[in-house]
């Protein structure tokens, strides 16, 4: 049994001992209280009997104390003027002088119905007046009588027994715990360890079975998680490798001597393209890696969006003639600030247009507009490419996941450009939105800032 477990016993058996212990003090308490009452009524009883018999009352103008009783009771009878401050009666003193303030209350014509300590004991004392005098009862009282006595013996043999099957259920209730805790326990260091599908127990009681089923869950998102990972490094892989071989092929023919004359300049131009491809995939590694690593600086500033628009449209215009694709710029009059920084901005922005082009077939459209929201203005991007389905606008900056279902069917990229694009507009307090294009075919995806002054 591990120290939870322990721990869990000994909490349990020390509440349970703790709560046997106050029950049975007020037990013993409240069976003391109703021996007392039990006793003072006896002892009024017996008063009442002694008031109705006046012959056995007849004494002298003296005081008579009678023998007293196998309860140690003691009547006292007091005749009218006897001098009870010299009284020689036998017992102890100062018993006889409580018997005496009673007598004289009595002959005063009084009940008197008390209780006095007496050598750390508590003795009632019941005194009634009578024809020629009056008589006075005292008994010392006892801590039990019979009854209250086996009351609480039998309380207490339930409270044993109550002990005892508290102390059975805590042992089983602390093994319940902390069996499935630690199974869960030894689950999770098997997954920080790599492994991944463990099993995690099921059916445990309460909160300990929700840490199992997050722990579960985990596992699950843990599996899936590295799986795009996995994915992700193998298209980066692919990335990578198209151009290295470009590379590495070119090179060879240039140093076997097959690439003479006028081919040199167009394998140096074929060259310097794949080294920038590698440079430009570089970077947006390095980039992510930074995003995700918060070490990254943005400088906020004012932004006009329509000029970061324009020069965007400007750089891949060529690119976009290039593939058939038309690259227009709307509302690029709107006068519209915002906070952002605008290399940033740009950096955005190149990734969505980039993205829209290589989804865009020739003869296609892509087109830059203005967007205006509550507290904020944006940059639309969009296509008149396949577009996306509900499931991959939920998922679209999900890494490598368009890549992974996609790249059969139509051209993709890593997943790179959209993953820096959500962060970096994340960063400048903004966001970046996946939808469908207006015109109802392609995608749409908009950049938005906070806005720092409307368009006039």
């Amino acid at each position: 049994m591990g120290r939870l477990s322990a721990r869990i016993l000994a909490l349990a058996l020390g509440l349970v001992l703790l709560t046997s212990l106050a029950a049975g003090l007020a037990t013993v308490q409240s069976a003391r209280a109703s021996a007392r009452t039990e006793q003072r009524a006896e002892l009024v009883a017996q008063a009442s009997l002694v008031a109705l018999q006046p012959g056995r009352l007849a004494t002298a103008r003296g005081v008579r104390r009678l023998a007293s009783g196998l309860d140690g009771t003691t009547l006292t009878v007091v005749g009218e003027g006897a001098v009870l401050e010299r009284t020689s009666a036998p017992g102890r003193p100062a018993l006889l002088a409580a018997t005496r303030s009673a007598a004289t209350e009595a002959l005063g014509g009084s009940a008197v119905s008390t209780a006095v300590r007496l050598e750390g004991r508590e003795v009632l004392v019941e005194a009634r007046p009578t024809r020629g005098g009056a008589f006075v009862l005292t008994r010392p009282v006892t801590a039990f009588t019979r009854t209250t006595a086996d009351l609480v013996g039998r309380i207490l043999v339930v409270l044993v027994v109550g002990l005892a099957v508290a102390a059975a259920a805590a042992i089983w209730l602390s093994r319940r715990i902390a069996r499935p805790l630690q199974a869960t326990a030894s689950a999770a260091r098997r997954m920080a360890h790599g492994e991944r599908r463990v099993d995690v127990p099921e059916g445990a009681p309460g909160e300990v079975g929700d840490v199992a089923d997050a722990l579960r869950a985990l596992d699950g998102a843990l599996g899936t998680s590295e799986g795009r990972q996995r994915e992700f490094l193998l298209s980066i892989s692919h990335e990578l490798r198209t151009p290295l071989t470009a590379l590495r092929g070119w090179g060879e023919a240039l140093a076997d001597g097959l690439v003479t004359g006028d081919r040199v300049q167009e394998v140096g131009r074929t060259l310097t393209a794949e080294s920038h491809r590698i440079e430009r995939f570089t970077a947006d590694l390095l980039e992510l890696a930074r995003l995700e690593a918060d070490d990254f600086s943005i400088v906020p500033a004012e932004v006009r969006l329509s000029d970061v628009a324009r020069s965007t449209a400007e750089a891949w215009r060529a690119r976009a003639e290039q593939a058939g694709v038309a690259l227009t710029v709307r509302g690029s009059d709107d006068d519209a600030v915002v906070l952002g920084d605008a290399r940033r901005v740009r950096q955005v922005l190149d990734g969505l247009v980039e993205n829209a082009l290589r989804a865009t077939p020739a003869a296609g459209a892509v087109t830059l507009l203005p967007t205006t929201g509550a507290g904020v203005r944006g940059i639309a991007v969009e296509d008149t490419g396949p577009g996306l389905s509900e499931e991959d606008l939920a998922n679209a900056f999900t890494r490598g996941l368009l890549r992974e279902r996609y790249r059969e069917t139509r051209a993709v990229g890593t997943g790179l450009g959209l993953s820096i694009a959500i962060r970096l507009a994340a960063r400048m307090g903004g966001r970046v939105v996946a939808g469908r294009a207006a015109s109802g075919s392609g995608a749409r995806f908009t950049l938005e800032l906070p806005v720092v002054r409307p368009a006039p």
